[in-house]
């Protein structure tokens, strides 16, 4: 078997093949695509993908070094000068349990759908809770008709709160009321924007509210000294967990809805010690500065 890349245009539209090369003849799968040639190079649109995905992935530089065997200053010069061959992304590829077409058609899933939402759209969602709940239901893929059949909502109340979504370019409304989501499965919403202060301010209390005893409830609460590289690999590892809990809610997303319930996992980590250590601090004792943010390697 062999493996060659290529591109070609069609309407304006670059397009990026593989050709894979079989005893059986050759097989062209066509990648992805990208609408604006002269803004982006090839391979720069290859690479920003990749570094998303590894990112999403919870994976640095410094893992991408020791799977290719080379420095990270090498990693970092082979991205910021596109110089990666098919071998090294095949193993790249292999770091996120991934064949190199699976990389491929991950990218092109990322160009062609939301991983995250404008602080206006958040806003104009957190605005409306019946369309909060809308949003909710179409990003966990239900359909109108058991959005209508679950809730109290009217068939004409939830096609409004549909039109509105799809105005907000988070889905396509198709004849016959199907819903294309144009999300990604690795969707998040934004970083303190306003869904997740709306999460912290008005949600969290009644989420924690639980003894946490059922087969389906889990709370773990920890409590050590890290530095700060340990604080910052044990983000790392939780990524992959959130990358994890995202492969599985994608692959159950096919089954019938009563064989899926709703889930929600709350990941955090800070540098914090409880209001009841406060009267008890030594005066004298050395302060403990909290850590400073660290900048994502791949922005």
């Amino acid at each position: 078997m062999g493996l060659a890349c290529g591109n070609t245009t069609k309407n304006a539209t670059k397009i990026i093949f593989v050709a894979i090369f079989t005893t059986k003849g050759i097989n062209i799968q066509y990648l992805f695509r990208y609408y604006s040639p002269y803004r982006m190079s090839q391979t720069s649109v290859l690479l920003d993908g990749v570094k998303k995905l590894l990112k999403s992935h919870g994976l640095t530089y410094a893992h991408v070094a020791k799977q290719l065997g080379l420095s990270q200053a090498s990693i970092k010069r082979l991205f910021s000068e596109g110089n990666f061959s098919l071998h090294r992304l095949e193993m790249v590829a292999l770091m996120m349990d991934m064949s190199l077409t699976d990389l491929l058609k991950q990218i092109e899933r990322q160009r062609t759908t939301l991983t995250e939402l404008s602080v206006q759209q958040e806003q104009d969602i957190v605005a409306d809770i019946t369309l909060l709940l809308v949003t909710l239901c179409v990003i966990n893929k239900w359909t109108m008709q058991e959005i209508v059949d679950y809730y109290e909502l009217s068939e004409t109340e939830c096609l409004q709160k549909l039109i509105a979504l799809d105005k907000l370019k988070i889905i396509e409304l198709q004849p016959n009321n199907r819903i294309k989501l144009l999300v990604d499965s690795h969707f998040h919403w934004r970083k303190n924007g306003p869904i997740q202060q709306f999460f912290q301010r008005t949600v969290a209390q009644a989420f924690l509210d639980s003894s946490f005893s059922r087969d389906d409830e889990c709370l773990i609460v920890l409590n050590g000294m890290l530095s700060q590289h340990s604080n910052h690999h044990f983000q790392q590892k939780l990524q992959r967990l959130v990358a994890e809990f995202n492969q599985l809610n994608d692959e159950d997303s096919r089954l019938p809805l009563p064989k899926r319930h709703g889930t929600t996992a709350v990941l955090a980590l800070r540098n914090w010690r409880t209001g009841l250590s406060q009267q008890l601090v030594n005066c004298g004792a050395p302060a403990i500065s909290p850590s400073k943010p660290t900048p994502n390697e791949y922005d």
